[in-house]
């Protein structure tokens, strides 16, 4: 067994113990989707607050509490099987609340932007909040033509991810091509997706 196979053990093995425990409590699964969003708001108040003098420690707690939410972002579903919970409304509420948090962390980069006087940055950080939800938006109405959409690479797995490290390492200045980053992957990922349904709706009717 190598070291990262012992660590992705490991890692499934602490997740399902938070599982297990969530779902003594009995929790909704809901309200634990709905937890990840109110975290997600301490961290776009942290990126808000932030400032040229503290921005590097204030984003590195605001990459923290990111990481807080991931994990409701992980257990949300998971609780929901081990309770025999999943519906339909539950996983509709799963995906708008995402949409929320993905916007609320980008408002929080727009205010620190704007606050520093980085005009460009600001514009930057609009359109990655744009495309981003370009992404899901195009998934979600493709789906609705032709069943499956899942081409692309920047879904929001991968934005998290990207705006984790940035805060986290925002000291060695990593959210600014983390930005540039997502703005063209993003861009991409819309891109296919528009191709992709376009090739795959040529032999439909029209619509009534």
């Amino acid at each position: 067994m190598t070291w990262t196979s012992a660590f992705g053990r490991a890692c499934g093995w602490l997740l399902d113990r938070i599982v297990h425990g969530l779902a003594l409590t009995r929790i909704s699964p809901n309200a634990l989707t709905f937890i990840g969003l109110v975290i997600n708001i301490v961290a776009a108040f942290l990126f808000g607050h932030a400032n040229a003098a503290n921005g590097d420690i204030m984003f590195f707690y605001a990459g923290l509490v990111i990481f807080g939410a991931g994990i409701f972002d992980m257990v949300d579903g998971r609780v929901a099987r081990r309770l025999n919970k999943v519906t339909v409304f539950g996983s509709f509420f799963d995906s708008v609340i995402d949409r929320y948090s993905d916007v609320v962390l980008f408002f929080g980069l727009l205010v620190y932007y704007g606050r520093i006087n980085r005009l460009r940055y600001v514009v930057l950080v609009a359109f990655v909040m744009v495309t981003s939800l370009m992404v899901s938006y195009t998934r979600a109405r493709a789906e609705a033509l032709i069943g499956q959409c899942k081409v692309g690479f920047m879904e929001r797995p991968e934005r998290v991810v990207l705006v984790l490290l940035g805060a986290l390492f925002n000291h060695w200045g990593v959210m600014a091509p983390v930005l540039w980053l997502m703005a063209v992957l993003s861009t991409i990922t819309v891109a296919h997706r528009i191709i992709y349904t376009y090739q795959n709706t040529k032999h439909l009717p029209p619509l009534a």
